[in-house]
């Protein structure tokens, strides 16, 4: 990892408190997969302040109990190792993201990994997941990602290994993603500074 690229982590999910501290700070990926219009602002804001106040169920345990499993899949067949760093965009440091898994090359390319259980057959990969998947690349600079999921019957993992495919940068999804968080940056901040109480004066002298 470049140092760039290195003093732009601003937390580790390993210190889970700290992480969670962080990502209140900011826009991340998990925000985002809300985010399909403009319509989702309002509730995506709402979710934002209030909290969502879901703590998990069995399926993110599963999740969590495979994730090291399906990781280690990852750095064993496409070399990109695991990661749980928070990083901040470059120009605004508000957009964070953290991604399953990093590689950088010599070059300072940079590849991506998400990692996915689910209890489904998936045809592709759902919209919603793109949605985090684009934010990332967005956020860290990333050309392209590598989405692993493992499918399970009952919590048993389906196949000998999990299924994969890349997931090309898209500048067009990117940038629709970009205004979406702006405009949710402007929401929680109108919704969390009161306009100025000269402001409602004013209001009262033009009822007048």
């Amino acid at each position: 990892m470049t140092p760039d690229l290195a003093e732009r982590i601003v937390a580790d999910s390993r210190d889970r408190v700290a992480w969670l501290r962080a990502r209140s700070r900011g826009i991340t990926a998990t925000d985002v997969a809300a985010l399909t219009s403009e319509r989702a602002i309002s509730r995506a804001a709402l979710t934002k302040l209030r909290g969502s106040g879901f703590t998990g169920n069995a399926y993110t345990d599963h999740g969590r109990r495979r994730e090291p499993a399906i990781a280690a899949w990852i750095a064993a067949t496409h070399g990109i190792q695991p990661s749980s760093a928070l990083f901040r965009a470059v120009v605004e440091p508000r957009h964070l993201a953290t991604p399953d898994g990093l590689m950088q090359d010599a070059a300072g390319r940079i590849t991506l990994a998400e990692i996915k259980t689910t209890n489904k057959s998936w045809r592709s990969i759902p919209r919603s997941y793109l949605r985090q998947v684009w934010w990332q690349q967005h956020v860290i600079g990333a050309e392209r990602t590598l989405v692993a999921w493992e499918q399970h019957d009952g919590f048993v993992p389906v196949g000998d290994e999990p299924r994969c495919a890349w997931v090309d940068r898209d500048e067009a999804e990117i940038a629709r993603l970009v205004r979406l968080a702006t405009t949710l940056i402007d929401e929680l901040h109108r919704r969390t500074h009161p306009a100025p109480a000269r402001e409602a004066y004013r209001a009262l002298a033009l009822a007048d």
